[in-house]
């Protein structure tokens, strides 16, 4: 259904990024399988390509490891060869047809409605049916925010208000340690952004609310928001549980986790880090290794 809301997430998604950074998602699709990607995070804000890009490739086929069917997504670290640079990204996989399900709410999840009511940028589509369902799904993920935080917010305020509550509460949830006042650097970034989103996604989802110009009263009917609190006190219950078992499974089945590594090394300490074969299959095993040969090398700097 076409809304103002989806109108304006189409638009938001649409926004302009570097070419090699289209580029690089592009090359991660097509050997990850992705049928769409999306782009987040600190490097969309600045465009540096020296940092990690962060990606979410969307397929169209259920996950290769039995595991990842119910605890998703798949993460690994990915690097593309662009116009003589190397650019590197954090790459999480999961079905387009998961994603669109955990946008809605409809699943003990809060990452990928908190994550994606957030700025984010479509940089590649496979095709028009794969647009729309991108789409629908960041719109959707809008709406799941926006009525939560109607309902984890003050009684009133403004819309920076709501969601600077939401963000507070799903980082407790979500067993995220971020420093205070991380919520008002998100909303920093482009405050007009989330003062039109909230009563959009509100309207999207026939939420009643009052607006008398500067501050926005929600009107939800007391049996209405009882249960909106019974989801949320549902999902903050499995929250840490939930990303913890995630943590474990990034832990041992981390895609490239040698070379995240040693990027990672090379990248605060200025020393190279050369892999070879065993360390790429045996990160754990190889790190004591690298870890004593950045220790000589910056020792004899």
């Amino acid at each position: 259904m076409t809304t103002p809301l989806r109108h304006a997430v189409a638009d938001m998604l649409a926004v302009e990024v570097r070419p090699e950074i289209v580029e690089a998602a592009a090359v991660v699709a097509e050997r990850l399988g992705g049928v769409a990607v999306l782009f987040y995070g600190s490097v969309l804000r600045t465009g540096d390509l020296d940092g990690l890009l962060d990606f979410y490739v969307l397929t169209d086929r259920a996950p290769r490891r039995a595991v990842s069917r119910w605890l998703w997504p798949d993460i690994s670290f990915e690097e593309a060869q662009v116009g003589g640079l190397a650019l590197r990204a954090k790459v999480a996989t999961m079905p387009l047809a998961v994603f669109a399900e955990a946008a809605t709410g409809a699943l003990p999840d809060t990452t990928i409605w908190t994550r994606f009511v957030q700025p984010s940028a479509l940089l590649y589509i496979a095709g028009a049916a794969q647009a729309e369902a991108v789409v629908d799904a960041i719109a959707a993920a809008t709406v799941t925010a926006a009525r939560f935080a109607a309902v984890l917010g003050p009684a009133h305020g403004t819309p920076a208000d709501y969601w600077k509550a939401l963000f507070r509460e799903t980082y407790r949830a979500e067993l995220r340690v971020e420093r205070p006042g991380r919520e008002d650097q998100i909303l920093a970034y482009d405050p007009a952004r989330y003062a039109a989103l909230l009563p959009l996604a509100w309207d999207a989802d026939r939420l009643p609310y009052r607006d008398s110009g500067r501050e926005l009263t929600p009107l939800l009917p007391p049996e209405a928001r009882a249960g909106v609190l019974r989801q949320w006190r549902s999902r903050r219950r499995t929250g840490k549980p939930l990303n913890a078992l995630r943590l474990v499974k990034a832990a041992f089945l981390l895609d490239g986790a040698a070379r995240y590594g040693a990027w990672k090394v090379e990248r605060h300490t200025g020393v190279p880090v050369k892999l070879t074969p065993w360390a790429e299959r045996h990160p754990l095993l190889a790190a004591p290794g690298v870890l004593w040969r950045v220790w000589r090398a910056r020792a004899q700097a």
